[in-house]
């Protein structure tokens, strides 16, 4: 992935010399770079996230609020592509300067995305899940309902090449996720619990 994007980062590099050096009325204008520019910077993150992921076999642990950000950032994008929310709490935003850290940060990503993974497969009419703090060492996610009729922007043909909408998560398949990697969760109703410490 490295490769493809530097080649997409020269090009937008190139792009901006010509939008500079074209009159103004001929030129491109420079919020469609910016936008490009951003969305390019974002599937660099999500691709640094991914390879942390797979090659972290001992890390240095993470924030809660840093886990929670790169955690959101990577299901964001394909969540909203469906009418799905999803907010931060304003704490966990903004994080603090003696956060303490907690140690697997991989395991704990796995976690989070295994709770979103859940709770997107197992509410109806889903609209937007809620991620905020729960004690010092704890985050509550919580789904709430959207739209009853669901809409589908894609044509029924293309739906039978698409990958599948839900991931086949459900509470047993949670609580063998959190049980594999030692941590507790608790489910209640359309919330769950998480516990960042191990069990």
């Amino acid at each position: 992935m490295a490769a493809p994007l530097s080649v997409i980062r020269m090009s937008l590099l190139l792009l901006r010399h010509r939008a500079a050096a074209a009159s103004g009325d001929e030129g491109l204008s420079e919020e469609p770079l910016e936008s490009i520019s951003e969305q390019v910077d974002a599937l660099a993150d999500g691709v640094r996230s991914l390879r942390d992921w797979e090659l972290a076999a001992s890390d240095d642990g993470i924030t809660r609020s840093a886990l929670v950000q790169r955690c959101a950032s990577l299901m964001r994008a394909a969540f909203e592509l469906h009418g799905i929310g999803l907010h931060v709490d304003e704490d966990l935003a903004a994080g603090t300067p003696d956060e303490p850290r907690f140690p697997e940060g991989a395991a704990l990503r796995y976690m989070v995305l295994g709770v979103l993974g859940y709770l997107h497969d197992t509410t109806e009419r889903l609209g937007a899940i809620r991620i905020e703090a729960d004690g010092p060492e704890g985050l509550r996610l919580v789904a709430t309902h959207g739209d009853s009729v669901p809409t589908d922007p894609m044509p029924p043909m293309a739906g039978a090449l698409r990958a599948p909408r839900k991931l086949a998560i459900d509470a047993v398949a949670l609580q063998a996720l959190a049980d594999g990697l030692g941590y507790a969760v608790s489910v209640e109703g359309e919330s769950v619990r998480l516990s960042l410490r191990n069990a």
